[in-house]
This record gives C-alpha cells, sequence and structure tokens, in this order.
C-alpha cells in the first residue's frame, strides 16, 4: 500500500471504530452521522468520502468477505473436490474474524440485528454469488448459463458462511470457529461432490 492508501485506511478505520463504539452502546436506530462524525472528529464531509450511509460504516468491516472467498478459491489446487476447496475458502474471512473477535462479534450481531443493516448486507452478497459462481463455473468447466450446478453451489457456500456467523457466540476461539465451519461443509459436502453431470 502507498503512503496515501495507508492514510485513507487509518481514517476509515478510525471512523469506522467509532461508529462501532457508539452503536454498541446506544444501539443503531439512535445514532446518526453527526454523532459519529462528532466522535471521530471529522466533517460530515469526509466521512461522506470513505462511506455512503450510516449502514455502510457497519457493513464495511464483512464487504470483503466475498471477494476473499473468491481469490482463495481460485488459489485452491485444481484437483481438490469443491466441497474442500470451498471449505478452505470460506475460512479465509471467517479466520479474518476470529483475529478481531470483539469487534467482529459486534458487526455480526448489528447486522443480523438490524434490519436495515440486514438489507444492505444481503444487497453486498448478492454480488459476491454472483462472483464465486463465475469462479466455480470457471474452475469446473461448467457453463452457467445452462448448468445449475456452480449457482447452486455458489448459494450454499454463502448459506454455509452465514451460518457460521449466525451461530458465533462470545468466547469462541478459532478451534470453536474452525469447527463449525467444518460441520456446515460436512452437510452440504455431498451435493457439492455428486458428479457433476451436465442437464439431459
Amino acid at each position: 500500500m502507498t503512503i496515501a492508501e495507508r492514510k485513507r485506511q487509518l481514517v476509515a478505520n478510525e471512523l469506522a471504530q467509532a461508529a462501532l463504539l457508539l452503536l454498541a452502546d446506544r444501539g443503531f436506530d439512535a445514532v446518526t452521522v453527526d454523532d459519529i462524525v462528532a466522535a471521530a472528529g471529522v466533517s460530515r464531509r469526509t466521512y461522506f468520502r470513505y462511506f455512503a450511509s450510516k449502514e455502510d460504516v457497519v457493513v464495511q468491516f464483512l464487504a470483503n468477505a466475498g471477494a476473499g472467498v473468491v481469490a482463495a478459491l481460485a488459489a485452491r489446487p485444481a484437483g481438490e473436490p469443491p466441497s474442500v476447496a470451498l471449505r478452505h475458502a470460506v475460512w479465509v474471512p471467517i479466520a479474518a474474524c476470529a483475529d478481531h473477535p470483539d469487534q467482529a462479534l459486534l458487526v455480526t450481531r448489528l447486522i443480523l440485528g438490524t434490519p436495515a443493516l440486514q438489507a444492505r448486507y444481503l444487497e453486498r452478497q448478492i454480488q459476491w454469488r454472483t462472483d464465486l459462481t463465475a469462479e466455480l463455473a470457471a474452475r469446473l468447466r461448467l457453463d452457467q448459463t445452462s448448468d445449475p450446478y456452480p449457482a447452486m453451489a455458489a448459494g450454499m457456500t454463502v448459506t454455509a458462511l452465514n451460518t457460521v456467523l449466525q451461530h458465533w457466540r462470545e468466547g469462541d476461539d478459532q478451534h470453536r470457529l474452525a469447527a463449525l465451519t467444518d460441520r456446515c461443509f460436512a452437510i452440504i459436502a455431498p451435493a457439492l461432490d455428486a458428479p457433476l453431470r451436465p442437464p439431459g
């Protein structure tokens, strides 16, 4: 990262931290953008340079999860069964959350408990699922316009990620989160690894 990029990331992180502290204390609906900028010591103009809305300052913490899954999947060995490759790919954003457990758990609870945040998070996931579908189709040499496998597999993968986040509890460490991830993929592995036959 360049110095300018590092500075931009630092400001974004400080804004997000100030917002999360306020939201945890007062609740999402009781906090305004003016409250956030006052706590962070910046102007509204600076805030909107980094975030489009109050929702985005929360959702951005998980916003790169989908891109991380797609990139991790692209880096997996070509011969791996889909369930193995996708499980490793999903672990990338979960492990990142586990590296910042207090903040990540707060964000997860805010998103899952606030309809406006859930809606914004689901909007982001539409793009993740589209990108993951395309990556799976390319990886398995399938035509995503005629074969339902890539879209179905992408949907199951996103559901697995969401399920791990929904079952995450305070005090869970990486071992607990890894066990949750393993359990989710054990459930969907038979479908992910079923023989890939074109529709007849």
